[in-house]
Order: structure tokens, then sequence, then C-alpha cells
């Protein structure tokens, strides 16, 4: 009994002596969705997970001037295919991990019709929407106003968020009666956890394809490489598709 006893206090040391720790940087929409994957990853491997969350476009410019990010889960696949041509990522450590679904959403219960009528028919002082020259989420708003030919009318309503979690925040608060944020934000097992929404056709915007790539600060660590495994198994995926994102 002693024997086994020392044992598994020896593999136990050992595991925690293999595990490591691994910088990720997240874009704003996939946070929920992260923190759920990083608790079970770190459970199931004994590594741990460094998040930061924030602005696609911000994060390839902290990049850019060194910051110590490892893996970077971009909001578009955009960011980490140029990171990569430019020698700052992995080679061939890029992979699309989601695809998002944008929203029109209010707190407002009744306020935001099931067919996003609410914008032709204005009534409504403020529209929120991210930076769409940092944030993917901002550029597919964007391209949906302009698809149904009502950039120009609501242009001078904008109120812009750093961020898409940022851009949530104003609706939340109040501070925009409505705004384009991603699906994750709002919905929780395919319901709409609060306020009125409309679920943006894909057909209005170019696919929001988020992809994960390694970074050069990341090459070789055992951590950053089995961080990425992990988001490409059953476990991940099934977090990910029960906050709205396809596969």
């Amino acid at each position: 009994m002693f024997r086994l006893t020392a044992l598994l206090i020896a593999l136990a040391a050992a595991n925690i002596a293999h595990a490591d720790e691994v910088q990720v940087a997240v874009a704003a929409n996939f946070a929920a969705p992260m923190k759920d994957i990083a608790a079970r990853f770190e459970q199931d491997t004994g590594h741990k997970v460094l998040a930061s969350f924030g602005a696609t476009g911000k994060f390839y410019a902290q990049i850019k001037n060194g910051a110590p990010f490892e893996v970077l889960l971009a909001a578009d696949d955009d960011t980490p295919a140029k990171l990569e041509k430019e020698g700052a990522a992995v080679p061939n450590s890029r992979f699309t991990y989601a695809i998002g679904k944008l929203v029109l959403w209010s707190a407002q219960a009744g306020l935001v019709d099931d067919q996003g009528e609410v914008l032709k028919k204005g009534g409504f002082e403020h529209l929120s929407i991210a930076n769409p020259k940092l944030a993917p989420y901002g550029a597919a708003a964007v391209e949906v106003l302009q698809k149904l030919k009502l950039y120009g009318a609501l242009e001078a309503k904008f109120v812009l968020g750093e961020s898409i979690s940022q851009t949530h925040q104003f609706v939340a608060s109040g501070a925009a009666p409505l705004g384009f944020v991603a699906m994750a934000q709002v919905y929780e097992g395919g319901k709409l956890k609060s306020g009125s929404a409309w679920v943006v056709p894909g057909k209005l915007h170019s696919p929001i394809r988020q992809d994960a790539v390694v970074l050069d600060k990341g090459k070789g660590k055992p951590a950053a490489e089995a961080f990425l495994a992990y988001l490409k198994g059953d476990k991940a995926k099934a977090v990910i598709r029960s906050y709205g994102y396809d596969l």
C-alpha cells in the first residue's frame, strides 16, 4: 500500500514538473467559450492558460511589437495568415477553429424584430458596432448595412467599440439601444439570454472564419502545441458548438 501511494505521488509530481503555461491572445467574441475550454484543458493536461481578450487588429500590432503571446485565436483568417507570411507565426500551424455568427441585439425586449426591420424603420438614436478597422465582426456589420443599402443613412448613428466586447457593453449598458454583436455573447444553448435579437443571415456578409495559429514565441513549446491540439479535439468542438459557432 505504501509503495502504491509513493508511486502515485511520484507520478503526480512528474506531471506537475512537466506542466507549463501558454499565453494566448483571444478575440473578444470568443471570451466565453475560451474560458470554458481553458478550464477543461487545464484539468485534462495540467498546463495553465494565460488568456488575454481583445480586438484582433490590436493583437496584431502588439505581436509585431514583441508581445509575449504564444498562440493567437483571431476573429478572422486574414490576420493569422498575414503573421505566418511575415514570419511571426509557425508555418502550417494555422487552422479554422470556429465560424462566427453576427447578431443585431438589444437589451430591450421587443425592440429588435426577427427580420431586422428595425434598421429600416429607424427610431433609434445610436447603433453600436465594433471598429471595422480592428474587429472582423465590425467589418461584417458594415458589409451587412451596405448590402441592405442602409450604411449611408445609419453611419452618423454609429457608436464604435474598440472590440466586440466593448460593443456588447455599450448595448448592455444602454449607451446604445442596439448593436451588432457576436452570437456567442447573447445566446447560450441555442437560446437568447435576454433582450431581443435578429440573427443576421450569413449571405449578407463574408464568412467570419476565425483562425488559430501558433506564434513564433510558441514554437516548440509543449503547452502551446498541446493547446492547439486540444482546440481541434471533440471536447473543445462541443463547447464551441454550444455557443452558436459553426465548425
